[in-house]
């Protein structure tokens, strides 16, 4: 197996998501929802990933190097609508931890990403959306301060920090909270029995 040539494409993959993304923010339609076109995106990228893992197994650092290792993540991370493909990938990534082949960062984003997805509390305080206030804030998670004591292992900033930065970010990309927050809150709750989360 060319890993050279699967790092290219690993890394073309998450090229075409942010270049969506980016055109998502410029029309202003990033926080509308889930746009359909990102979701076919995530999913094609997402299929294209799971033959790659099919073929060589995770794309670890020593297969790939750290641009294809951390695009290979990022493909996970968005792959949303695709539970059962986060799920194989965080038993995966959760091995490669362990054997020192991975970074534990990544593996915390993607298990609390799959908690608020099954609707439990996040563990590390990584996963954010809009409140009933308009404010980006935490999802749902076990205890501040034990959240903060495990960023603290993995070298994350505080929680506090991440929202701070997190908010900023969202400004910067001119991101607007929903205009019926729970209208969005039902429309999340019907889509995640539809993809198979709850």
């Amino acid at each position: 197996m060319d890993y050279n040539a699967v790092a290219v494409k690993i890394i073309a993959l998450k090229n075409a998501d942010l270049e969506l993304r980016n055109k998502l923010i410029e029309r202003g339609q990033l926080g509308d929802g889930y746009n359909k076109e990102m979701q076919q995106l995530h999913n094609n990228n997402a299929r294209a990933l799971n033959e790659i893992i099919d073929a060589i197994g995770l794309p670890t650092i020593a297969k790939v190097g750290d641009e294809a290792n951390e695009a290979a993540w990022l493909i996970i991370q968005h792959a949303i609508a695709l539970p059962a493909f986060m799920k194989k990938c965080a038993k995966l990534l959760e091995v490669a931890v362990r054997e020192k082949n991975a970074d534990p960062v990544s593996l915390a984003y993607l298990s609390d990403r799959i908690a608020v997805f099954e609707g439990k509390p996040q563990l590390y305080g990584t996963q954010f959306d809009w409140d009933n206030n308009g404010e980006l804030s935490p999802n749902t998670f076990d205890d501040r301060n034990k959240v903060n004591e495990r960023r603290k292992l993995l070298g994350l900033n505080t929680l506090e920090e991440q929202t701070e930065r997190i908010r900023n970010q969202a400004k910067k990309d001119h991101q607007l909270p929903p205009s019926d927050f729970e209208k969005r809150k039902q429309e999340m709750e019907n889509w995640k029995k539809e993809v198979g989360w709850i």
